[in-house]
């Protein structure tokens, strides 16, 4: 059961929310656009606001959802962290699109507010903080998930200590290539242009 938990999980995270949107909105092929990548930060380079608000949404609602039907079904934390894991290797890794996804911070958030609300809450702020501080949206995505394993264990949820860490190697491998540019002080802000 938990390996049909997994691999539903995997396929609703699979699911390109990003370039369904840009479709639907009529802004094109989304990995022609901006830096390629799928999710709510390249849709909101197109300009616009409420298609990049419904991919953050519709990437974050994979990860919840799929969190809370595997705990509502099973009872058990296990299973929802399973879910949440798949859902969250679905989007970086979708079978619908060649296995080349996106950088999974939007599925990541809400997988985490699913598993643990507070845990969620805590992460988002970092996000947020970082964010306006320095008009990253990679280095706030850095920031957050590197702070969820202390999030974790200082707010009581060291049973997914484990997992954050997991999520946080994961996003940090996808982020790879914008840790470069950082470096090379060649990176996008937030509300810039390509």
């Amino acid at each position: 059961m938990l390996a049909l938990v997994g691999v539903a999980a995997y396929l609703l995270g699979s699911v390109p929310f990003g370039i369904v949107i840009a479709r639907l909105f009529g802004l094109g092929d989304l990995r022609k656009i901006g830096s390629g990548n799928i999710g709510a930060t390249n849709v909101l380079r197109t300009g616009n606001k409420l298609a990049a608000f419904l991919t953050l949404v519709l990437d974050a609602g994979k990860g919840g959802i799929a969190v809370l039907v595997a705990r509502a079904f099973f009872g058990s934390e296990d299973a929802a962290q399973l879910a949440g894991l798949a859902a969250f290797l679905g989007h970086l890794f979708p079978v619908y699109l060649g296995f080349k996804g996106g950088k999974g911070v939007a599925t990541f958030l809400g997988t985490v507010l699913a598993l643990a609300w507070p845990v969620g809450l805590a992460a988002c702020a970092t996000w947020l903080c970082v964010a306006v501080a320095f008009r990253y949206s990679s280095v706030a995505a850095l920031a957050a998930v590197a702070s969820l394993p202390v999030w974790a264990m200082n707010l009581g949820h060291g049973k997914m200590l484990i997992l954050s860490i997991v999520l946080m190697l994961l996003v940090y491998v996808r982020h790879w290539e914008n840790i470069q540019r950082l470096k090379r002080g060649e990176e996008t802000k937030i509300g810039g242009s390509k």
